[in-house]
């Protein structure tokens, strides 16, 4: 009788140690979870970054465009400019600065539809965000 009581000890003893190493399996699963629980976030916070740099140089390229629209105009009133000299330097002074005006309307209208393509795929650019 006694006999069956040790092997009983000892199959407890077996099932106690059993027991431990599931803990402890349970324990490094926690553990895996928790590291892939992190790394899901640290992605997610790359992507917003990401997102974030996009839109900061869809906003640059529009400012760039702006800027560039100023210049046309700045342009623009150059060739007027130009316009009103070239009546005391002749006919060929008029024609070289309409000829100015027509390149920088040409330029401003570039660069206009230009804004328009870059605000047009920010848009697109948000909305899939």
């Amino acid at each position: 009788m006694a006999i069956y009581g040790i092997i009983d000890a000892i199959n407890g003893i077996i099932n106690a140690i059993e027991g431990h190493i599931n803990v402890i399996n349970g324990i490094i699963s926690l553990i895996k979870g928790i590291i892939n629980s992190i790394n899901g976030i640290v992605n997610q916070i790359n992507g917003i970054i990401d997102s974030i740099n996009g839109i900061v140089n869809a906003i640059y390229g529009i400012f760039k465009a702006i800027h560039a629209n100023f210049e046309a105009i700045y342009g623009i009133v150059k060739a007027i400019n130009s316009i009103f000299k070239a009546s005391t330097n002749g006919i060929n002074g008029l024609n070289n600065a309409i000829y100015r005006i027509i390149n920088v309307i040409y330029s401003l209208k570039n660069s206009i539809n230009g804004i328009v393509i870059v605000v047009f795929g920010l848009n697109i650019f948000i909305k899939n965000k």
